[in-house]
């Protein structure tokens, strides 16, 4: 703890710094438990060290991936629960990496607050060295950023940015796809991070009953289903790509279908998904119907209830949906590959 930086003047401005010593104690309990082998620094420094270990791999390639929670934050101020939305910064950097066959590293976080509530800065890095155990990764920095009158004094925005690593013979880019390789969805843990500006719409949630329970969510009050965290995929991925040749990953972000698995698809072919194979999440069945939103935007705009598809050849499918189940997925086929101008047929 610093003990001789104080200055009055600027907390005058709306600044305290000896609040942002106390955050970065009260967070490194949280940190400490995401460490990994590569770790060479200690929190508190100017700069993250990593030492990655290059053993056995021919020509590493570095993989980065960064990205926010965006408008999802509107929930966590509205319900004052902050230790998820870390997890949340996480996954939409992690699940990202993966999709080229890459093993996260490490991550770094940024929070810009309006002001520094330590007690509140540690809730949310729980969150994110949450994430970060989930995917292996190491949280080794990050940067916490009082901006009064810039950010109203209960808000913050939190945005991350992740490092991975992969042999480049190993890289997962589309090349490999045939006619008739099938596609394998993961199920998501709900709307994930992404859409939050159609749903904060359709259930006006500045003015909602966010407590108000669901029977078609197992009795969740609508604020938990929302609230909750995007899910990790890094440990079944890594667990498939070690055991089975995967040829096109796609995660299922912003955009829905439509957008996000035409990406993994190389010219010349098409995934054709089967919509009446697609086993939506309840909680896409409430937004369309309360919201009044067209079958075609619902799937332009959130993943449904299938937060990544995996390609892999007809041979291997069996392998593959074992290898999910064995860590934990409910995996499922929804569709095949098949040749045509087309992205994707839905």
């Amino acid at each position: 703890m610093h003990t001789n930086s104080k200055s009055d003047s600027y907390a005058a401005a709306g600044v305290d710094i000896t609040a942002g010593y106390k955050a970065v104690e009260l967070m490194k309990e949280h940190i400490k438990t995401t460490l990994t082998d590569g770790v060479c620094s200690d929190v508190g420094g100017f700069g993250g060290l990593f030492m990655p270990n290059l053993a056995g791999m021919k020509q590493p390639v570095l993989v980065s991936g960064t990205d926010g929670v965006g408008t999802k934050l509107k929930l966590a101020f509205l319900l004052d629960k902050h230790d998820t939305v870390g997890i949340d910064c996480v996954a939409m950097c992690v699940n990202d990496i993966i999709c080229c066959g890459a093993r996260p590293l490490f991550f770094l976080d940024y929070i810009a607050c309006g002001k520094n509530v330590p007690e509140k800065i540690a809730q949310i890095v729980a969150g994110v060295a949450d994430g970060c155990r989930q995917s292996g990764a190491a949280l080794i920095g990050g940067e916490t950023a009082e901006m009064p009158g810039f950010y109203p004094v209960d808000e913050y925005d939190l945005a991350g940015f992740g490092v991975g690593i992969v042999d480049k013979e190993k890289i997962v880019d589309n090349s490999k796809i045939e006619e008739g390789d099938v596609i394998i969805a993961l199920k998501s843990s709900g709307v994930h991070s992404n859409g939050f500006s159609l749903v904060r719409k359709v259930f006006d949630v500045e003015n909602a009953d966010l407590s108000e329970k669901y029977e078609e969510l197992g009795g969740k009050s609508i604020g938990e289903a929302l609230l909750t965290p995007t899910k990790i995929y890094v440990k079944p991925m890594v667990a498939l790509f070690d055991k089975i040749t995967v040829k096109s990953v796609s995660h299922i972000t912003g955009g829905g279908f439509y957008e996000n698995i035409p990406r993994s698809i190389p010219d010349g072919f098409t995934a054709k998904i089967n919509k009446a194979d697609v086993q939506i999440h309840p909680l896409f069945d409430i937004i369309a119907k309360k919201g009044n939103i067209s079958e075609r935007d619902m799937f332009n705009t959130f993943n449904m209830g299938v937060g990544m598809t995996v390609v892999v050849s007809k041979e291997d499918k069996e392998e593959a949906l074992k290898i999910l189940k064995e860590n934990g997925e409910d995996a499922y086929v929804i569709g095949e590959i098949v040749k045509g101008d087309e992205k994707i047929i839905l």
